[in-house]
Order: C-alpha cells, then structure tokens, then sequence
C-alpha cells in the first residue's frame, strides 16, 4: 500500500525533508509559490523519479478550502503516514498580522483537516510535526498570552485581533518580531494542548523549535540578531537544514512512537546559553 507524506513549504526545511521521506512514501508537497514547488520537484529528481512521487499542490496554509483540498489530494493516493509542517515566515517577511495568520492559523488549518480526515485515511502509527523556533522559547513565558490560544480554534479572526491587541503597546518596529515569538509559541502550544485530541484519532503530534538555520529565510534574520546569538551558543555556528529534516523524520518515524504532545528544542544550545549567563549575572 502506498502512504503519503505530507509537506507544506516547500524551501529550505522542506526539500530534504520530503528527500528523507520519499524512500517509504508518496510526497505531497504544499506551498504558496508555483516556482518554490518547481524548483523543489527539481531538486527532488523529479515528479516520476525514484521508488515513489512528488505531487505538488499550490495553495496558501492560510486558506482551509486550499488544505481541505491539499488533504483531499493526498488521500487520493494513500493513507497519510506523516505531515511535516514547515511553511512559516520570519519577522523580516511582514507585519505582525501575517506573520499571525502564517504561522498560527496556518499551524490551525494543517492539523485540524488532517483531525478531521476519517480514520480510513490515516496510516497506522501516523505522526504530524509542526515547526515552532526557539523564538519562542526566549520571550518571557508572561509575555505569551496563552489563555487567548484557544480562540484560534473557535473564532479565528477574533484570536487575530485580540492577539493585535497584544502586541499595541510595544514599539511599532518590534511588532513583527513579537508576532513572531508569539506565533511560533502559539504553535509550541497547540502541539501539546491539542495532543488528546490527536491521539483518539490515532495520530502523534510534537513540534520542533529550531534555532537559526542556514537556508535562505533563516538568513534573513541574520542582521537583526540571529547572527549574534550564533555566536554565543553552545555550538556557535548556523544549523544546517538537513540536521533540522533529520530530526523531523525521526519523531515521524516509528522510532519515535513513545513521542506526543512535546516540544523539542534543537538550538545548538542558544537558549541554555542564554539562561546560563543570565542566571550567572543574578547570582
């Protein structure tokens, strides 16, 4: 029987991860840009190449009748083994609502039409991830507002707004990247509130915060400070987008089957750096 992975992004993260996973599964990969898609099929070896395809789907994670259909494609082709949910924006790439809308509302429509699929179309030991970042790990935990995370699920655009709210009283320039923190918190946090719900219907759910990765959004980041918490880690260099496919494939592997409901933290250490030094300094 054929089982399908799910991709959505189809950049740097994206491309070896659907490389580690093609060897077992048919590739769907999902992304906003006709020619990322392109371009990654390419890279891939093309559509027909290999023990198993790539389809690839345009649509915007943003846009639930896009998954739905991005869902309805990929149980087309078999039971879905796994969902790798890369497709996320940096602070660089927008204002503090899209950067929401991309990774919190996007992380919402991927996993709840995968919830939604009947139990027929999801492969036994079926696993999801969902990108979150280290970002999210550095805001200060009463700086996340957690208790408006459910809205998302309820009142999509009402979670939009409060969330705005939120970020009113910082400096302008600083919205985008608090949005950022907050999102991929958002993200950290469904993961493991939602995980019940996950698991009655047969399915894994974990997110991975990664640190800063050499691909091209990674580097984005670069001058506005990410290349100097590089510096300061335990391993001061730029992590590699294969290292980050690596993890995702294995907490989607049934080597991972004892791993939901989690956050894992894949950093080079920037953040047990960052408590280090601060817990040092209050001594």
């Amino acid at each position: 029987m054929t089982t399908v992975s799910v991709i959505t992004g189809a950049g740097g993260m994206g491309v070896p991860t659907a490389r580690n996973l093609r060897s077992d599964n048919h590739i769907v990969l999902f992304d906003n840009s006709q020619e990322r898609l392109d371009a990654a099929v390419a890279d891939l070896g093309g559509a027909e190449s290999g023990d198993r395809t790539v389809t690839a789907v345009l649509g915007d994670v943003t846009d639930r009748t896009a998954v739905d259909g991005l869902f309805a494609t990929a149980t087309g082709i078999g039971p879905i083994a796994s969902v790798v949910h890369t497709a996320g924006v940096s602070p660089s790439m927008g204002a503090a609502e899209f950067v929401t809308r991309i990774n919190a509302l996007g992380t919402v429509n991927v996993a709840e039409a995968l919830l939604a699929l009947d139990s027929g179309a999801i492969a036994d030991g079926a696993a999801i991830v969902n990108v979150a970042s280290m970002a999210a790990h550095l805001v200060p935990a009463e700086l996340i507002p957690e208790k408006l995370f459910p809205g998302a699920l309820t009142d999509p655009e009402g979670f939009i707004t409060a969330l705005l709210e939120v970020y009113s009283p910082f400096p302008a320039e600083a919205h985008s990247g608090f949005a950022y923190a907050v999102s991929k918190g958002f993200v950290k946090w469904y993961s493991w509130a939602q995980a019940e719900r996950f698991t009655a219907a047969g399915i894994r759910i974990v997110s991975v915060s990664p640190g800063s990765v050499d691909t091209e959004m990674g580097r984005l980041e670069a001058e506005s400070g990410a290349g100097a918490l590089v510096e300061g880690a335990n391993i001061p260099r730029w992590g590699t987008a294969q290292e980050m496919a690596d993890l995702f494939t294995y907490c989607v592997s049934d080597k991972a089957g004892y791993l939901t409901g989690t956050d894992i933290l894949n950093d080079g250490g920037v953040v047990a750096s960052m408590r280090a030094r601060a817990a040092d300094a209050a001594r």
